[in-house]
């Protein structure tokens, strides 16, 4: 009896500790959350930042007005404009992982791929290569120290993504000024040319700060989570090559890929993209499976019960989205990628409201996720009609969760260039050596 009292107590003791590990890692977490959009704004930056915010400032005159300004950022307008931009930047990467006489590490290469998206496109700033990539390598090492404790002290990771800042905001600057002495030539509005047009129409032009810390925010949000879910892409159409047929098949039957095997002439359009049903399933599915965030916070504003707990106003909650899609009965087979689970015949994510929210859900989804889908859909695409690659190790590697959900190793991935008849061609090195003399 004194033996099992003493297993009981231990028992107890264990799982008191395990609840305050779990309230003092959400407590830290969501400190480190606010903090981290703390520490991309400047000290002397105008605009709000209500707690909980993520940021944007979503309350009242100033977050009517940029719910409208994001609006247009991402309308059907903006995201036909910007489609042109999107393919020709993924072109031109997927040559030139074709053209790498070695592997490549698709996560950090799709990392390099969303920020070059996010500056040439979003941004629509001309920076020259060289530049581009010193800014990425200062960019990088302000995201590894975003979520560091705030303790300032040389040597720091706090120091270090503070300084990552400073160096990132005089680049910024420097191209946003390049990018309002030269107007001409413009075939289209990108989001910084819409936020500073919509702040002039509402009296609110913005100074060089804000537009430094705004530019900041929209890179920091076209940036990892596209990485991530780009690369889990790759990674399940080598995993999957009966779906990457299948998709091929699908763009045969759209005229976007000849029956011979090369892709069609001629601009991609959003009604285009809207028609590839299939192509949609599979992005559906990717996000199901490997959503980059596992969840979000929200803050009660009224108190409620669920599944007979009260949940007291003013209480911060987290909800999972990993595990809302791995406990949802709508879906069967849920470990199993399946993209035809959100086919007509199925439509799976059809049945209720919030079993299937990779972007959030209800008024706070979130606000660039058309963007995203679109930058998916490309990407697939021109991986299907214009790639040919293989895995460049034995086994798939593991996925890590923290910061977002990414392979151990990065995915070490061979390309391989194409001829007229999709015939894979290697590198002049591998050819001479297989010739025959």
């Amino acid at each position: 009896m004194l033996f099992e009292g003493l297993e009981l107590v231990s028992a107890l003791a264990t799982l008191a500790a395990c609840l305050v590990s779990v309230t003092l890692l959400l407590a830290v977490s969501q400190q480190l959350w606010q903090l981290r959009w703390a520490a991309t704004r400047d000290k002397s930056c105008k605009l709000p930042i209500p707690k909980g915010s993520m940021g944007f400032p979503l309350i009242g005159e100033t977050g009517h007005w940029l719910l409208q300004v994001f609006s247009k950022i991402f309308s059907h307008e903006a995201l036909q404009s910007y489609l042109p931009k999107i393919r020709l930047v993924i072109q031109d990467t997927l040559r030139a992982w074709s053209s790498h006489p070695e592997a490549i590490n698709v996560y950090q290469e799709t990392q390099k791929l969303t920020f070059r998206m996010a500056i040439r496109v979003l941004l629509g700033f001309s920076i020259p290569e060289e530049d581009l990539g010193h800014l990425f390598e200062v960019y990088q090492q302000f995201v590894e120290n975003v979520f560091s404790l705030p303790v300032d002290l040389p040597f720091s990771g706090y120091r270090r993504g503070i300084q990552a800042r400073q160096i990132l905001q005089k680049g910024l600057e420097k191209a946003i000024r390049e990018k309002l002495q030269c107007t001409q030539g413009k075939d289209y509005s990108d989001a910084l040319d819409i936020l500073i047009e919509s702040s002039k129409e509402h009296g609110k032009e913005m100074t060089m700060q804000e537009l430094k810390d705004g530019t900041l925010e929209l890179i920091f949000a076209a940036y990892a989570t596209t990485a991530s879910a780009s690369t889990s892409l790759i990674m399940q159409l080598l995993k999957h090559p009966a779906v990457l047929e299948k998709l091929r098949e699908e763009l045969r039957a759209q005229g976007i890929l000849h029956s011979g095997g090369c892709p069609c002439e001629g601009t991609l359009r959003l009604d285009t993209l809207s028609r590839l049903h299939y192509l949609d399933c599979v992005i559906k599915e990717v996000m199901r499976l490997f959503t980059p965030i596992s969840g979000g916070y929200r803050t009660v504003l009224q108190t409620f019960e669920l599944d007979g707990f009260q949940i007291p106003k003013g209480w911060s909650v987290m909800y999972s989205i990993r595990d809302t899609h791995d406990t949802a009965p709508v879906f069967k087979d849920v470990n199993v990628f399946d993209p035809d689970r959100f086919g007509q015949a199925r439509s799976e994510d059809k049945d209720g409201r919030f079993h299937y929210l990779p972007f959030g859900g209800g008024v706070r989804t979130c606000l660039g996720k058309h963007l995203a889908k679109l930058f998916l859909k490309v990407l697939a695409v021109e991986l299907a009609s214009t790639s040919r690659f293989e895995l460049a190790t034995r086994t798939f590697p593991r996925i890590t969760l923290v910061p977002v959900l990414h392979p151990v190793d990065g995915l070490s991935v061979k390309f391989f260039g194409l001829d007229s008849n999709q015939n894979k061609i290697l590198p002049e090195t591998e050819a001479m050596l297989s010739a025959t003399v």
